[in-house]
């Protein structure tokens, strides 16, 4: 039986979150993973740990089947991969950052500067399409503290908190680049691996769905459920049930996390009571 062989970063957060996601998905893992590749119990997968910047290469030449890692080593390694499905997770910023002591109005500051990166390609493509004149100082760790030692006038550096910009002494000016994980696909699978990586996909947006909505349940005055109805809709619409109490009703939905405090406020002035919410683990749209 074919396997799907996907590439995952060896270590780190990144790393981490991968393999959550896989088995928030019910693919069975060994436990204690600490070796270069390992396979799923009862899913056709098999997984290589390898570094993150190496994966765009392996899943163009077939070495693995999809990869799993940020978008900012996709555009930097520019390999002839597919982007098959963003994950939503890992989320950072690939950003240009100066002396903090410096004054920033426009990108015209970079102007005839170095400014070292692990990017250069990205920060190339970015320099050449603004019309700015700088030099790229390529180097592979410990950008930040370029500027301190001489080595360059600015930096181009993946930010998360931005607190290792302030230990050096930096701020962040612009953002050139917005990056969160991403699944990469080989560009010429089999069908029958095609078949494996929609069961993962479909999988892994149940996950994504489920993570984004909560559930829930309510009790109200049958006077307030048509309006209540409105800002509550659910997948289709609520499910109403009477309770024992003449006069009132249970309702069950699900609504999206981002949306949820405006509504339980809006609920609560409709006269609801009892408003219970549960996350969900899977949803099936």
């Amino acid at each position: 039986m074919s396997k799907l062989k996907i590439a995952i970063q060896k270590s780190g957060r990144l790393s981490e979150k991968s393999i959550t996601i896989l088995k928030e998905c019910g693919i069975k893992l060994p436990n204690g993973i600490s070796k270069l590749k390992t396979a799923a119990t009862n899913f056709p997968i098999e997984i290589l740990f390898l570094r993150d910047d190496d994966i765009p290469q392996y899943v163009e030449q077939g070495v693995a089947d999809i990869g799993i890692l940020g978008e900012n080593e996709v555009y930097e390694k520019n390999k002839k991969v597919n982007v098959v499905e963003k994950l939503g997770f890992a989320s950072c910023r690939l950003s240009l950052a100066i002396p903090k002591e410096d004054t920033y109005l426009t990108l015209e500051y970079f102007n005839y500067k170095r400014i070292a990166t692990s990017y250069p390609k990205i920060l190339s493509d970015f320099l050449n399409k603004n019309n700015i004149n700088a030099s790229v100082e390529e180097i592979g760790g410990s950008v930040e503290i370029a500027p301190g030692i001489g080595l360059a006038d600015a930096i181009c550096d993946i930010v998360s908190s931005g607190s290792t910009l302030l230990t050096n002494g930096l701020k962040e000016v612009k953002t050139i680049l917005q990056s969160e994980a991403v699944m990469i696909s080989n560009k010429n699978l089999t069908e029958a691996k095609e078949n494996i990586l929609n069961q993962l996909l479909f999988r892994i947006k149940s996950v994504q769905d489920a993570s984004a909505n909560k559930y829930i349940l309510l009790n109200a005055p049958n006077s307030a459920i048509t309006d209540i109805c409105k800002i509550l809709p659910g997948m289709k619409s609520p499910t109403v049930l009477p309770l024992a109490e003449e006069g009132w009703s249970s309702l069950h939905s699900v609504v999206r996390e981002d949306d949820f405090w405006n509504i339980i406020a809006q609920l609560k002035n409709l006269g609801a009571q009892g408003i219970l919410v549960s996350p969900i683990e899977k949803l099936i749209l």
